[in-house]
């Protein structure tokens, strides 16, 4: 019987083939993130040239399927999670990416599928049925962002047995790989396929992608009988809800006087989640695991009915997600300065001298956004090497500062990226007006003389407010939540961002629709020589802000997981391992 057992490990030892697994996941993310990030960057340019849209309908557009697209990962997760598996859910949406890429590339291809091209104002706008195809090719986009996005990371750690030395170093090896291949795909996207659709043939630009997302779904499909494919446990929202329910239940019951130690706290022995101390925070929550007669106790300890018994285990990880929601809003906020970034900068470069002197070669006004990305990359192994040591010689905390200590600082500089946009797009204008213009931008004006090098500054102060806050919110919900919730943590930082999306997208309509009332300066006017949208990235400074006061707010009041002291650095001897990401 025991060589039986031994044989059956073995066999599950053998399952692990994570270094073989490696290459067709990691092939599968990067040719994925080649078919689509050129495309979304340049989508902008897309829908306001050859399909006719205002700026301000196109921008609004391009929110809202980005929102979508961030927001259906919490779908994607759940399905996911409780239902199909990873391996099904990352099958099904990379060949509903592929669908939605052949779309778009039939809207630049087909002539009947796109409006006629414009020569001159007024342009002839998409037809319903036109806009119809292009949402379909957009829906089956949405789709496949949803599977992918929460579960391209959890599937790669899939492969690597958590419970051995070379299989946390795999999982460590294959982040690496992961976030490399995710910079490469971005360089060549913003560069080479943003630079092809713009420049040379839209048609072209866009079956170039389409035909490395069917490569992302080939090499994703060859490595099926290589892969471990981990069985759905059942949502972990269950636990949250069944807590809020049993908590409503007793709301009439009173805490005892000694609640740590007369209060339900069972523990199970299969959890992988970390064993979290009593505490005082969200105590109405606490009512969930008072005993009542009603209640049934199995005989191994744990609760008969967990919609109306909870432990205090239960209970605090359930506190651990409802304590995030207050730095969650502040993330959502925050990104409304990016989302400036990836819209309003493009239509500053398109009325922008884009030559790159002194050869007779104009940079895709989309390709600016590429600087974000390379001050973001940049900065990161200078503070990892160099700054947090140095923090640590101060603050004697290993991480130099702390999660929310971090991420206040990438608020603040956010402030200050929507400050410069302001002054450089003053610049921009005032250019325009009075020095001779570089001819005209098809359906938007006169092109500045003011060099689109200039955008850089506010690109880069963007990456550097990135480098702080973007990867600090993703470390601060990876850490924060409970272990067998990471999955939903990513979730729900991408519902943040597709919130933001929205944000951006109402703020937009109503600064358009406010201040062109009255025969005043539209903002936000078709031509940005005529508008005034250094005011409107000053609004967004003024929200930031607001948003960096609120932040510092709720960071005073935040309590880490775990402790009961203020806003402590969480030890490095103490953080979850590569075992938990699983």
């Amino acid at each position: 019987m025991e060589n039986g057992d031994e044989k059956v490990e073995e066999l599950k030892e053998l399952n692990y083939r994570g270094v073989r697994a490696m290459p067709y996941v990691i092939g599968n993310e990067t040719f994925e993130k080649l078919g689509t990030i050129g495309t979304s960057a340049n989508l902008l340019v897309y829908l306001t040239t050859i399909f006719n849209m205002k700026s301000i309908t196109a921008a609004n557009l391009i929110n809202v399927f980005a929102g979508t697209c961030n927001f259906g990962t919490l779908g994607g997760a759940f399905l996911s999670d409780t239902y199909f598996g990873r391996y099904k859910v990352l099958g099904f949406a990379s060949v509903s990416s592929f669908l939605g890429m052949l779309v778009l590339t039939l809207t630049a291809a087909v002539t009947t599928l796109h409006p006629p091209h414009c020569v001159e104002a007024p342009c002839v706008g998409p037809t319903p049925w036109q806009m119809a195809f292009l949402f379909t090719g957009f829906l089956f986009l949405i789709v496949g962002a949803s599977g992918i996005r929460p579960c391209n990371l959890a599937f790669g750690a899939d492969q690597f047995n958590p419970n051995t030395e070379s299989g946390q170093k795999g999982i460590a090896s294959f982040f690496n790989w992961y976030y490399f291949t995710f910079t490469f795909a971005m360089m060549i996207s913003l560069t080479v396929i943003v630079y092809v659709q713009a420049d040379v043939n839209w048609a072209i630009g866009f079956a170039i992608p389409t035909f490395l997302m069917f490569l992302s779904c080939a090499v994703f499909f060859v490595g099926t009988n290589i892969y471990v494919k981990v069985s759905p446990e059942g949502s972990p929202l269950t636990s949250i809800f069944q807590v809020l329910v049993a908590t409503i239940k007793k709301r009439a019951l009173k805490i005892p006087d000694e609640p740590s130690s007369s209060l339900f706290n069972h523990v199970s022995t299969k959890s992988i989640n970390s064993k979290l101390p009593y505490s005082k925070q969200l105590m109405f929550l606490n009512k969930a695991a008072i005993i009542t007669p009603e209640d049934n106790i199995n005989t191994d300890g744990s609760s008969g009915n967990r919609w109306t018994l909870c432990s205090i285990q239960q209970i605090e990880e359930v506190k651990c997600v409802i304590k995030t929601v207050p730095i969650w809003v502040s993330s959502i906020i925050y990104n409304v300065s990016i989302n400036q970034m990836h819209t309003y900068t493009v239509l500053q470069a398109l009325q922008s001298d884009r030559r790159l002197k002194p050869i007779a070669f104009r940079v895709p006004a989309a390709s600016y956004t590429v600087f974000q990305m390379l001050a973001l990359t940049l900065w990161i192994p200078i503070y990892d090497q160099i700054v947090v040591p140095c923090l640590r010689k101060i603050t004697n905390k290993r991480q130099g500062i702390s999660l929310l200590q971090r991420i206040g600082v990438g608020t603040g500089i956010a402030i200050i990226t929507m400050l410069v946009a302001g002054l450089v797009e003053t610049k921009r204008r005032d250019e325009a007006h009075s020095k001779p213009t570089l001819g005209f931008e098809r359906g938007k004006g006169a092109i500045s003389s003011m060099s689109g090098y200039w955008l850089i500054f506010q690109l880069s102060i963007a990456g550097l407010s990135e480098g702080f806050a973007a990867i600090g919110f993703i470390e601060f919900f990876y850490k924060q939540f409970p272990e067998n919730m990471r999955s939903f943590a990513g979730s729900f930082l991408f519902c943040g961002s597709a919130m933001s999306s929205y944000l951006s997208s109402f703020l937009i309509s109503v600064v358009h629709r406010t201040t062109g009332d009255g025969g005043s300066r539209n903002w936000l006017a078709e031509d940005l020589n005529e508008a005034k949208l250094d005011y409107y990235y000053y609004l967004c400074m003024g929200l930031e802000v607001l948003n960096f006061v609120y932040f510092l707010m709720v960071a005073r009041w935040y309590k880490y997981k775990g402790t009961e002291d203020e806003a402590v650095d969480v030890p490095l001897e103490d953080m979850p391992t590569e075992k938990h990401i699983v």
